[in-house]
């Protein structure tokens, strides 16, 4: 069931604070850290909406500290900039708030009830949040009234899925909640914490709760092209979308949607630069204080992601066997490198060789995961980080 809510809708208001374009990079633990925000940004012309940081635990400090968790770097072109912390404990979610608004001051923080890692919702955070929902509102009211006592007037905002499993979507009692509780923005991804990352979104769902609060929602799932991210917005009546394994497949995505949304002619991204931005990431992670080693880990982490969207047939839809071929060589030539300076000069090579033909087309790919993949656990995709 579609919802038709504001068919033109190309920017939010979070607060006082209007977003434009409307689309968020959701935070990916091991991704999507400053660099991979700042790759992001550069690429997109600095039309980012909104970034937000990787998850901040609070549950293994007696007393938070802002001072251990990398996490919580960010530069002050990001902004506008959103910390996202989880935790199942309220009186320490509030602590770390407080502290967290205190130092940085952050345009808005988030509760994260979504994450379906095992460690993060086995253990009651996360998206374990959704089996107890007046935990989840006494975290929700406890960190708002810390944010208040402490005079940081900036919003609250909460990230969940539609629940914990089909038998038991609770995600309109999750907004009810949140609404009550005082928070502004919610974001929903529209996957239950059994299915992790597997399937497709149920954007039914995400339409609903759009339909049905006072506050923006914004949907997440599946958005990997200008053409999803107009189709969920017209249709499903959420104020913006959040894109994560997208944005892995396709960094230039947001600065494809704000062009989209200025009427500017579509970029068309070659082969050739999307086998350039590994130089550019490289510099991003050293730059950053990364080891040799350590940003080789993510350029293949990149690679692994963004040599899906290659292929030969440029007409789009499904490539045929050869294109797959070809494509399926690139990446193995990148992935097998021995160290970073190797695979950028196979990236240099490539431009000008096995990949010359060619195009790139991540918008294609309608399957954002791996075959068996459950969730998201990129450190230990590639070691030496």
């Amino acid at each position: 069931m579609k919802m038709e809510k504001n068919p033109s809708c190309k920017r939010f208001n979070l607060r006082d604070l209007e977003v434009f374009p409307n689309t968020i990079l959701s935070p990916m633990d091991g991704v999507t850290d400053a660099p991979f925000r700042r790759l992001c940004r550069v690429l997109s012309g600095n039309r980012m909406g909104l970034l937000v940081s990787e998850f901040v635990p609070t549950d293994g400090d007696a007393v938070f500290n802002p001072e251990g968790h990398k996490q919580l770097r960010f530069f002050p072109e990001e902004r506008p900039f959103g910390v996202q912390i989880f935790g199942r404990f309220p009186d320490r979610m509030a602590d770390a708030a407080r502290k967290i608004a205190a130092k940085y001051s952050p345009e808005y923080i988030e509760v994260n009830a979504g994450c379906p890692a095992p460690k993060v919702a086995g253990k009651g955070s996360g998206s374990g949040l959704l089996r107890d929902l007046p935990r989840l509102q006494e975290i929700l009211h406890d960190v708002r009234s810390a944010l208040d006592r402490s005079g940081a007037d900036i919003p609250l905002t909460l990230k969940c899925r539609i629940g914990w499993d089909s038998e038991s979507i609770n995600i309109m009692e999750a907004l009810a909640i949140a609404e009550g509780e005082g928070v502004e923005m919610l974001t929903v991804h529209g996957r239950t914490r059994l299915q992790g990352y597997n399937g497709l979104a149920d954007w039914d769902w995400i339409g609903k709760a759009a339909a049905a609060a006072k506050i923006p929602v914004i949907g997440n799932g599946d958005v990997n092209s200008v053409d999803v991210a107009r189709e969920r917005i017209e249709n499903y009546g959420v104020a913006g979308v959040a894109i994560g394994r997208g944005a892995m497949h396709n960094p230039w995505i947001f600065g494809q949607i704000a062009d989209a949304w200025e009427d500017k002619p579509a970029r068309v991204i070659t082969a050739a630069e999307a086998l350039d931005v590994f130089k550019l990431y490289y510099g991003f992670k050293i730059e950053d204080g990364s080891t040799d080693k350590g940003a080789e880990g993510r350029l293949k982490q990149l690679a692994a992601r963004l040599c899906k969207g290659f292929c030969l047939d440029e007409r789009g839809g499904e490539a045929d066997g050869e294109s797959l071929d070809v494509a399926l060589q690139v990446r193995q030539a990148l992935l097998s490198s021995s160290c970073a300076a190797e695979l950028l000069d196979r990236a240099q090579s490539l431009k000008e060789g096995l990949a010359k033909d060619l195009v790139f087309d991540p918008g294609r790919l309608v399957n954002l995961n791996g075959a068996k993949e459950t969730e998201i656990k990129y450190g230990d995709q590639f070691k030496g980080r």
